[in-house]
């Protein structure tokens, strides 16, 4: 392997002071990507797979005041939501690398700590196996938690917000586009892209 992770990718970057999970010794394990995590990992692994995990659900609920918005104008980016169940992607991190690429990933998705790690169970596409995966779910007590406005509401938000990060349409319009690209049907997603485009003009 040519390197066990990629802080490149977000070098500024501090560590996150957050326990580990409690995990078998000297196992691979599984980490479940439901927004960039599937197309942009950012570590080594031994291989990615669709997968399904149950009791959450993909949704725009949390604020985002750094990337996609201002704290004036804050804008909305994915979060897994309490409910229902999530198509995305396992990504299996070797057992020798488990630890820095766990620290690497507390570094990218808990910075302001509005995402909480969680083993959920997850059911692999291809063999229709149950794993346990380590993902990130919105912490529905945290001040950016916004319980997925209604999809008029957040189309409103989406289009009027910008960040560090670029637009917040951009945001919206990558992640469909990955979405689609992997074969992933998310309608609500498609239902605020084309208010947006209307509220565009475009």
């Amino acid at each position: 392997m040519s390197r066990t992770y990629d802080l490149v990718l977000e070098p500024d970057l501090p560590p996150v002071d957050y326990p580990f999970p409690h995990l078998p010794a000297n196992e691979n394990l599984w980490i479940f990507g439901y927004g960039s995590l599937m197309w942009r990992p950012g570590f080594d692994h031994l291989g990615i797979e669709d997968a399904q995990l149950f009791g959450y659900h993909r949704a725009f609920c949390v604020t985002s005041i750094v990337h996609r918005g201002t704290p004036e104008r804050p804008g909305l980016v994915l979060g897994l939501d309490r409910g229902g169940s999530c198509r995305g992607k396992a990504i299996l991190c070797p057992a020798a690398i488990r630890e820095p690429v766990i620290d690497y990933l507390y570094r990218r998705e808990m910075v302001t700590r509005v995402y909480v790690p969680k083993l959920a169970r997850v059911r692999l596409a291809k063999t229709g196996e149950m794993v346990q995966a380590l993902t990130f779910v919105a912490d529905p007590s945290h001040e950016q938690y916004c319980a997925s406005p209604p999809v008029e509401e957040a189309a409103r938000i989406i289009s009027a917000a910008s960040g560090r990060g670029g637009p917040n349409v951009d945001y919206l319009q990558s992640t469909i586009e990955h979405l689609d690209e992997f074969g992933i049907s998310d309608g609500p997603l498609h239902r605020i892209a084309a208010l947006c485009s209307l509220l565009s003009g475009r």
